[in-house]
């Protein structure tokens, strides 16, 4: 049998799919526990692993590896991902199976041939089945540096317990609207004593303006709007002191779900049925599984198909904030 020493991942993007994989790393730290694993990925993506124990070096599509591997698990299989491992002098390289053709069906057909619906962290898995690597049941791994916790902490100083609300998202059929978060927020701190951190990217930042324009002045000391104002891993270090977590479906609810966080998911276009649901995270789904429109796209889309959104707009404010309310209510901080 081969000996692996050495081990290269790639995988390019984005945020989720990113977080996703630290399962995988897991796994093959724990399989190989003497090797090196190293991870190429997009520099904007570094920031997710730079602080990972299990790696060894970290290349970008910038500065690509360079060398010899005994194994390359290639988790992007696309063109470029390819390229880079056939530029490997590689023993050995396993290709993650997107199965595009079953998402073809389901959006474009309502043919749903994805059975269980598992995780994109167990599919990641399979592409070693033929290697003595074993799974678990735990979750993501993220891990904030010193520093970012240091930024992270003067927001919990007080007592009342702190949701982190997520509410952008890359595509517009992800994102809940504004004036509806406006009203999820006013009904929740008007039966709550708690505290709302505002998270997202500077794309994040408009949307941001929106909600708390929406909500009455009376309630702005209790939220905290940070969008556009930390970076990711900061954002990470934030999720992970929050109580619970209110979000779209966005890479942050993966960040989230790597420090075990209750979340509070909202589906519009999505479907479970992609494997991107919170990955061994305690969660709770809101969607309106009645329509048949959904999916309209595997990834998302920048505008409603149908025009009515009603994907999301059927989602009502109040029955979320009252599910919120419940989980919440009698507990103290964590």
């Amino acid at each position: 049998m081969q000996t692996i020493k050495k081990i290269l991942v790639i995988r390019l993007s984005s945020i989720g799919d990113i977080v996703l994989t630290t399962p995988l790393l897991r796994h093959l730290n724990k399989a190989y526990p003497e090797a090196h694993i190293d991870y190429c990925t997009k520099p904007p993506f570094v920031a997710l692993l730079a602080s990972n124990p299990r790696l060894s070096a970290i290349y970008t599509t910038e500065q690509l590896p360079t060398g010899s591997y005994d194994l390359v698990v290639d988790l992007q299989n696309n063109l470029r991902s390819q390229a880079i491992a056939r530029s490997m002098k590689a023993g050995r390289v396993v290709q993650y199976r997107k199965e595009n053709w079953k998402k073809w069906l389901l959006v474009n057909l309502k043919i749903d041939l994805t059975g269980t619906s598992r995780n994109v962290a167990d599919r990641y898995l399979d592409s070693l089945k033929k290697l003595p690597v074993s799974g678990d049941h735990q979750g993501c791994e993220l891990y904030p540096s010193v520093e970012e916790r240091a930024f992270a902490s003067p927001f919990f100083e007080n007592s009342d317990q702190t949701l982190g609300l997520c509410f952008g998202a890359n595509h517009f059929t992800k994102r809940y609207p504004p004036q509806h978060f406006a009203a999820l927020l006013t009904s929740l701190l008007d039966k709550l004593p708690l505290q709302v951190l505002l998270l997202g990217g500077k794309d994040d930042a408009a949307g941001a303006s929106e909600i708390m324009k929406a909500v009455p002045d009376a309630f702005h000391p209790r939220i905290i709007n940070l969008a556009g104002q930390c970076s990711l891993m900061q954002t990470a270090a934030l999720l992970e002191r929050c109580d619970a977590v209110l979000c779209n479906d966005t890479g942050l609810m993966h960040i989230a779900s790597a420090f075990g966080k209750k979340l509070f998911v909202l589906f519009g276009s999505s479907s479970s049925a992609f494997g991107f649901l919170p990955y061994h995270a305690a969660y709770k789904l809101f969607e309106d599984a009645s329509l048949r429109c959904r999916p309209c796209s595997h990834i998302g889309r920048d505008h409603c198909p149908k025009g009515d959104f009603r994907c999301m707009n059927n989602l009502s404010p109040q029955l979320i904030a009252e599910s919120i309310v419940n989980e919440l209510k009698g507990f103290g901080r964590q």
